[in-house]
């Protein structure tokens, strides 16, 4: 067997095995966002983190990290979100006896949504920071505010859209052969967001999150998709398959325009 799994992160809490392990999955399906929103309202935060560990050994040595965050506050007017998401790959050369980092990528963002009259609507400001070793860039980020409403709502499906204007900016890296005016790149931009959710049953949801980044400056436009089964294991760790499909319409020099990724991994909700 060529790769096996080695190490699973697993966070249970002890006073789930004083009760029924499935008595608290309010996430999926026994309470709506709102309530759970509700439920937490003035906490410092909540949401989930996941993680994946893999480690190789045989004809192939490696070693993968994949650690990713979503946290929540919700307060009186605001409700603020933010993200981590982080991979790490290190490949171990037999022939040379060298190890060398094939992945490397560390992306955060933080969106704050102004609560107006109407459920569900609101207005936001959202900014990102992403770097990747492999990218070609040193850092690339972006800016937005627009509103976001909900424009679906069924019994097993919800959509939610964010839209607006923004700005973005990358920065290439220093042995870039561009000149220096070239390396640092601003530009307007038209930011769209989705969010998708359904229910497949009592313990399990489909996730589809969507964002785009149309560059209205004539620089690189921008799309991310994850699509996502999750379902619950034990209390609150749940397994998660997503796959997750990048594109850049302008890559810098050498590097494809999309890029891929399949994963497995523990999620813990708190």
């Amino acid at each position: 067997m060529r790769n096996y799994l080695l190490l699973l992160f697993l966070m249970i809490s002890c006073s789930s095995w004083a009760v029924d392990p499935f008595e608290d999955f309010h996430e999926y399906g026994q309470l709506s966002d709102e309530e759970i929103h509700q439920l937490h309202q003035g906490d410092l935060l909540y949401g989930d983190t996941e993680f994946g560990f893999i480690l190789s050994r045989g004809n192939t040595n490696s070693t993968s990290f994949k650690l990713k965050g979503n946290l929540y506050q919700d307060f009186e007017t605001w409700r603020n979100q933010f993200k981590i998401d982080s991979l790490y790959k290190r490949d171990h050369n037999d022939d040379t006896g060298q190890s060398d980092v094939t992945a490397n990528r560390v992306f955060v963002s933080a969106q704050g949504n102004y609560k107006v009259g109407v459920k569900n609507s609101s207005f936001f400001i959202y900014g990102d920071y992403e770097e990747d070793q492999f990218s070609g860039l040193d850092f690339k980020s972006t800016i937005a505010t627009g509103y976001g409403a909900r424009v679906y709502q069924g019994v097993k499906n919800k959509v939610d859209i964010d839209i607006g204007p923004g700005l973005y900016r990358s920065v290439a890296d220093e042995d870039s052969e561009q000149s220096e005016a070239d390396k640092d790149k601003v530009g307007y931009l038209l930011r769209l967001a989705m969010q998708w959710e359904r229910l497949v049953s009592e313990r399990t949801r489909f996730n589809q999150d969507l964002s785009i980044e149309q560059s209205l400056s004539g620089l690189n436009s921008r799309l991310k998709s994850e699509t996502a089964l999750i379902s619950q294991v034990i209390g609150a760790v749940s397994l998660k398959f997503a796959y997750v499909y990048r594109y850049n319409s302008k890559p810098e020099e050498s590097k494809l325009k999309f890029d891929s990724e399949l994963s497995a991994t523990l999620v813990y909700s708190f």
